[in-house]
């Protein structure tokens, strides 16, 4: 099975080409970035296929970041993902980042239960804890930082996402415990490989290509009404 993995959900726009039967990276790049992803990411799709020497006839999947993130990041994505299944009749799986940014730290060489932490301002981050076999033992939601430190539990945990510096500090034993250093793998973005992996793996009916927020948005409009997502 060949996959077309893309990110526009934070700091960077991202994308690879994987065939999953030979665990292989055909192809893949990633740029940081905050803004721009929307002109950033079909270029780069095309360049990935050329690299790989691909048609798009022969993705059999494609795979997208649904979030948490940002909003319009997420959108971007999502959107791509969607017109592409369309317009080439190929499924489309969601992927959260939060489970892209855990799955190198719970899958790969060292195995470890993680706690996967992304900035959501104000002290608040989105946040996952899963232990060794990749099971949910706290979140996804959206805690105070110190909440979300409470839910790490006790003894060696690795810390993943773009707040996992925050995190690990501010659990109470992470600071003084040495081996906590080597546990905290802080990127902007995920590794788009692992995306790709992961979204191999997704069952279609059960991991659709739609928007995770875990935070409700909402828009204050000029006569001071609150329209809310539905």
């Amino acid at each position: 099975m060949r996959i077309l993995a893309l990110d526009t959900a934070l700091g960077a726009t991202s994308v690879a080409l994987y065939d999953a039967a030979a665990d292989s990276v055909l192809a893949a790049e990633s740029e940081a970035m905050e803004r721009g992803h929307a002109e950033a990411l079909i270029p780069m799709v095309a360049r990935a296929l050329a690299q790989a020497g691909l048609a798009f006839a022969e993705i059999d999947r494609i795979a997208v970041t649904i979030g948490p993130g940002s909003f319009t990041g997420i959108r971007i994505g999502i959107a791509a993902a969607r017109g592409f299944a369309l317009v080439h009749r190929r499924p489309a799986v969601g992927i959260s980042t939060l489970s892209a940014y855990a799955a190198p730290l719970i899958f790969g060489a060292e195995r470890h239960p993680v706690a996967a932490a992304i900035d959501a301002r104000h002290g608040m981050v989105f946040f996952q804890a899963l232990n060794v076999a990749g099971r949910t033992i706290a979140g996804p939601g959206l805690y105070t930082l110190e909440d979300a430190a409470r839910r790490t539990g006790d003894g060696v945990i690795a810390f993943a996402g773009n707040a996992a510096m925050r995190l690990a500090a501010a659990r109470k034993d992470g600071a003084a415990d040495p081996r906590a250093g080597a546990l905290v793998q802080a990127a902007a973005a995920p590794d788009i490989v692992w995306v790709a992996r992961l979204g191999a793996a997704a069952d279609p009916a059960t991991a659709p290509a739609r928007p995770l927020y875990l935070r409700e948005a909402s828009v204050t409009t000029s006569d001071g009404a609150r329209l809310r997502r539905a």
